[in-house]
């Protein structure tokens, strides 16, 4: 692969992604809004933009892990000149989490100016992007899916089609529902397991041993029983796909309960001051509500 691919926005998901793109052969040009953040990539072999302008003047396809539809925008210059600028003649890669029809209004808009847009968000925590181990998602024009699939995948387990755009966002909004509902029933378990004096270690084997089991079952429940809450997947940021999940239920008339009391878990927690800590210190909502102190949740 010679063309070079841009990559905006190495935060915690970010860095490993980009890592493993070089290890498979990728050449990057990448850019983030914390220059230090860009520092392992460099030493890996990527080049750093001053800019994110640069980013576009030097490479077609550009993919962004950027943290919000707020910041994308800002990056992207959206609804201003420079916005045409960047992406005419080029292919943008969508792989944060926004809700849907942001991502649908931003494809339109990159269209609109000659550009390509494709959705690839990917299903997965830090420690699968460090292993190259995340699911992608893709959606939108059918060549534009195929050109990218030997772009994703150093970082990719899995790669599949989710169909026009915004179905790939659509289908990790779904996968999210699962996710954060699971983590937040694992965390009630480990809780009440601890309040009536259960031993945390057997109980997690149990955990283990049984048909609930699977990856995120066993990493979370040890992380709860050694209260091991660095980061893997922030509170805070967990929080955001709770609230997205929440809102594309209510919007459609689905009745979404379990992600509703989630959501008011994670909220909780981010109020606590926790939302720089992994998603299992939702935990931490439990107690207080135990506790009686349970703080009201934005």
């Amino acid at each position: 692969m010679d063309a070079p691919i841009g990559f905006l926005g190495l935060g915690v998901m970010g860095r490993p992604m980009a890592a493993n793109l070089l290890r498979g052969g990728v050449p990057l040009v990448t850019w983030s809004r914390t220059r230090a953040h860009c520092d392992d990539a460099e030493r890996a072999g990527a080049a750093v933009a001053a800019t994110a302008d640069e980013v576009f003047a030097r490479c077609r396809t550009v993919l962004t892990m950027l943290a919000t539809e707020d910041v994308i925008d800002t990056v992207l210059g959206r609804g201003t000149e420079a916005f045409a600028a960047r992406l005419t003649g080029h292919v943008l890669v969508h792989m944060g989490t926004t809700a849907p029809a942001y991502s649908a209004g931003l494809a339109a808009d990159v269209e609109r100016v000659g550009g390509s847009y494709v959705e690839a968000p990917v299903s997965g925590s830090r420690v699968p992007a460090e292993r190259g181990e995340l699911v992608a998602l893709l959606a939108g024009p059918a060549t534009a899916k195929d050109a990218l699939r030997p772009v994703l995948e150093p970082m990719c387990g899995a790669m599949f089609d989710c169909g026009p755009v915004p179905g790939g966002l659509t289908t990790k909004l779904a996968v999210n529902l699962y996710l954060v509902t699971t983590v937040a029933a694992l965390a009630e378990a480990v809780h009440f397991a601890d309040r009536h004096g259960l031993d945390l270690g057997t109980f997690a084997d149990i955990l283990a041993a049984g048909q609930t089991a699977s990856p995120i079952s066993r990493i979370k429940a040890a992380k709860l029983r050694d209260r091991d809450f660095a980061v893997q997947a922030a509170i805070a940021d967990v929080r955001k796909n709770s609230r997205l999940v929440a809102e594309a239920a209510r919007a459609a008339g689905i009745a979404a309960p379990f992600t509703e009391l989630a959501d008011r878990l994670y909220a909780e927690t981010v109020e606590l001051g926790f939302g720089g800590e992994d998603m299992a210190a939702v935990v931490r909502a439990l107690e207080a509500r135990t506790a009686g102190n349970t703080p009201v949740a934005q």
